[in-house]
């Protein structure tokens, strides 16, 4: 059985730690009574095996098995 894994695209802020990389991801929402857009911002702790992501990158990242405590997220791509 094939479950949908969540799919996010982000720049990478933070790499300081080993095998680590922090991404942040930006997504614009609606407010509901004013009609106004705003920005939210999230911070995903990524697993980056080979360490090719580096600061300023934008990355792909998809849902895997929980690695550590915070790790929940699997690189697959650097674009740039």
């Amino acid at each position: 059985m094939q479950v949908n894994k969540r799919k996010f695209e982000g720049q990478v802020v933070s790499v300081a730690m080993a095998k680590t990389i922090v991404v942040r991801v930006d997504t614009m929402k609606l407010h509901p009574k004013y009609n106004k857009s705003y920005k939210v911002s999230n911070k995903y702790a990524v697993h980056d095996e080979k360490g090719e992501a580096k600061l300023g990158d934008k990355v792909i990242f998809v849902e895997s098995r929980p690695i550590s405590k915070t790790k929940k997220w699997r690189l697959i791509e650097v674009k740039s």
